[in-house]
Parts: structure tokens; sequence; C-alpha cells
């Protein structure tokens, strides 16, 4: 959805390299997000200024002259990756704990991903990282003034050092910090919720993890909640680390499916028509609360027609994770680790995690068109689904509702508005579905 400078290549791009090339969201709008988000976890009178030995200082909190200086200040410096054009990552400037954040960097990613960000660790540990990635982002503030990075200390009670990743642009865009030990080691994760949405999806995603902690889960693993808390408006979750390092194996579809039939099986499960069910009420009350539009407009007569021609199908409803892709999780010899649970929720029709997990894995680029995937996801879907003992007309009649539940999310979102790739469901999400019940 959404160059490394140098040329530092291994295996193909890193994610860093491929996110940073996504035309969505230009240089500009970048720094522009990196101002803001500084801006909001170091106030004033802290200082953050972006230098670069190829361009004049950037004052992106308070003016440059406002910077203190003398005893009793601290002084941090980042490293800006892959440069303050495209801000994608910051680390430490130090080099441990800079090749660790880099290293844990997007663990989810493909083969060729990780061989990318091994590169540039390797050339930060070497020293040609300073020499490579020149541009830095200094931060100044004085003993006792309240950052993000004095608040997370208190709340972990100990030393920490921070990398900070920026996603790209879309609605649910928010900052997510990896802490690192004073020696460099990965301890923890802090994601912070900025405005309303991303604050509601970190309290979620705090209520999630809680949740499925008492829950007997044996086919994967979720991370446990460290703090939760509000710092200067903004909602803190601190999550432990998942043990990535751990040797990578192979994921099979039946290791898949049957981690997410157990997240199904998380609370009560249940069988209903489809027009009388709790979800298909729920939908129909977030698609009217969405802004009046073209794309509620088609929707709304897409689902209409829906609950028309298959109103009456048996459906199984469980929980789900709510955004199940291959980025977020990794199949190790111990365990399937699974993150990022801020859209779980229950009462879902099950089947949904495996639709989205190959909806999503279909339409990164440069894999197929978005609207020739969405339509082949109804027509493979008894295939997809059989492993969840849903029959022909069942899987296709879920795949159907699971395209018209996400274009409701995108809507809601107003992932449109915000820049997002795809985030347009009128664009190839509606006419799939609407598609598919022509050809009934």
């Amino acid at each position: 959805m959404f160059r490394v400078t140098g040329h530092l290549r291994l295996g193909g791009r890193s994610r860093i390299e491929r996110d940073v090339d996504t035309p969505v969201g230009g240089a500009d709008e970048r720094a522009q997000y990196l101002g803001r988000v500084c801006a909001m976890l170091w106030p004033a009178p802290a200082t953050v200024t972006l230098t670069s030995p190829r361009h004049d200082p950037i004052a992106l909190s308070v003016p440059a002259g406002a910077d203190p200086g003398g005893a009793g200040v601290r002084l941090t410096e980042l490293i800006v990756l892959p440069g303050r054009e495209r801000p994608r990552l910051l680390v430490p400037s130090e080099r441990r704990g800079a090749a660790s954040a880099v290293k844990r960097y997007g663990e989810g990613g493909s083969l060729r991903a990780r061989l990318g960000k091994r590169a540039i660790s390797i050339a930060i540990v070497s020293g040609a990282g300073s020499r490579l990635f020149e541009d830095r982002l200094r931060i100044v503030a004085a003993d006792g003034v309240p950052t993000i990075a004095s608040y997370l200390a208190a709340a972990l009670g100990c030393e920490i050092r921070l990398s900070i990743h920026l996603s790209a642009t879309r609605a649910n865009r928010k900052p997510v910090l990896q802490l690192l030990s004073a020696d460099g080691e990965a301890i923890a994760w802090a994601k912070i919720g900025i405005d309303e949405l991303t604050r509601q999806l970190v309290r979620a995603e705090r209520d999630a993890l809680v949740q499925l902690a008492g829950s007997t889960l044996t086919a994967l693993t979720v991370p446990p909640v460290l703090h939760h808390g509000s710092w200067n408006d903004l909602e803190v979750l601190v999550l432990g680390p998942l043990p990535v390092w751990r040797g990578r194996r192979p994921l099979s579809a039946s290791r898949l499916s049957a981690a997410m039939r157990e997240v199904a099986a998380v609370g009560a499960v249940s069988s209903q028509p489809l027009a009388a069910s709790a979800h298909w009420q729920r939908l129909g009350r977030r698609l009217s609360a969405v802004v009046d539009g073209p794309g509620r407009a088609a929707l709304s007569v897409a689902l209409d027609r829906l609950a028309d021609q298959a109103g009456d199908t048996v459906l199984c409803y469980g929980s789900a994770h709510g955004d199940w892709t291959p980025w977020n999780m990794a199949s190790t010899a111990g365990s399937l680790l699974v993150w990022d649970w801020e859209r779980f929720a229950h009462g879902v029709p099950v089947g949904f995690d495996a639709l989205h997990h190959r909806l999503h894995s279909a339409v990164q680029p440069p894999r197929r068109d978005p609207a020739s995937a969405a339509h082949a996801l109804i027509e493979r879907a008894p295939a997809l689904l059989e492993r969840f003992d849903l029959g022909t007309a069942q899987a296709r009649v879920t795949a159907a509702l699971y395209l018209g539940d996400l274009a409701v999310r995108y809507l809601t979102d107003r992932q449109a508005e915000a820049g997002a790739a795809l985030g347009d469901p009128g664009s190839w999400l509606i006419p799939a579905i609407s598609g598919a019940l022509a050809a009934r």
C-alpha cells in the first residue's frame, strides 16, 4: 500500500528501498510528516533539526536559534534512511544500535528484503554507513524536559535508544518506535496514536492482546503488552519483541490456516444466515455513518444486491485478526509469530483472514492489477476456504462480503482522502463485488 543512497543492494531491493520508491506520498509530504511527528514526540523546549552536509539545516520543531546548549543538555542524533528527501527509517547513530534497528525492521518481509537490510546493517557496522548515509536528525533537550524518550524510559525503567519507522501515506499512519537498550539490543516496540483514528486503533490493539494473552494459543504467538498509557495527548502502547531471530521455517498453507482457525475460535463461534447476522447489521450501520458520496452509494447498491441474492446463505462467525498479511507475521521453527492486532474483532465471518492474506499478497507491487486480484479472489474462494469447511456457495458469498467489509473500512477511515494507495474502493473493490453478483 502502500533507492538507498550509495546503491547498496543484495538480492534485490530492500523493503526500505521499495517503500521509499512508492509514488504515494512524495518527498515533500514525507518530510512534512517527519516534521509533524518530531513536534509531537519532542515538543518545545526540545529542538529537532534535520542536518545534511549537502543542504542547509531544517528546524523541524522550533527555530534553530532556540537550540539550548551548555551543561545538562542531551544531544541525540538519528541516521535518516535512506535520506532526508524521503525519510522512512531513523536509527541511532551508534553503530551497534543502528545495525540492530535496521535488522529488526520489517521482519515479515521477503528473503530479498531481509538480505537487503543485512547489507545495510553490514555497511553501518563496518563504518561505511556514516559515509553512505549522511543525513541526521539532531535532537537537543535539557535534562528534565519531557519527551517521548523520557516517557518511555520511565515506563520501562531503563535507559533506551529510539529508532523510528515512518509508514507510507494512509489514514491509519502512525509512528512506530523500536526501543533499544543502551548496548543496542531490541527490547520493545512502541506504537503511537497521534489522532482520533490511530488513538482508537492503539487502544483496540491493547484490548485485543490482553484478551489473546488469556487464551490458549498453540498455533501462533502474539506480542506481550508491556505498557499502555497516554502522554502529551498521544496514545502509547509498548509491546515486547517477538523472537524473530529464530530460524525461519517455510510457511505451509496448512500451518497458516490452522493458525487462522485457532484465532477464529477465540470467543464464541456461531452460524447464521447472512442477512440475519449481527455482522451484517454492524456493516450496515458502519456504511450509514460514511460521508455521502459516490463510493458509499455504489457500495450500498452492491451490498443490497448481495443481501437479495444470498441473504439466506448460512455463514460461520468467529474472531479475526483483521489485517493478516505476509508482512505482519514471521514463520519460525518455534512458532508462527503474528503482530499488528489493531483490527481484531469478534463476530466476523470465518475465512476473512485467509481472504485478506491472499488479496494483499496479490496486490503488492509489482504483482497483478488490484481490480483483477479482487475479482479473482471471489472466483478462487472455494479452493482457498476449503480448509475452513466452507462449501462453494458459502465461500463465494464470504469473499464478496469480505470485499464489501474492506470497502466500508476504507470509506470509514477516509483512506482515499488521506492519499493511501488503493484507498478508493470504487476503483477495485466495489466493481469486483458488482461483477460477481452480475454473473450469478
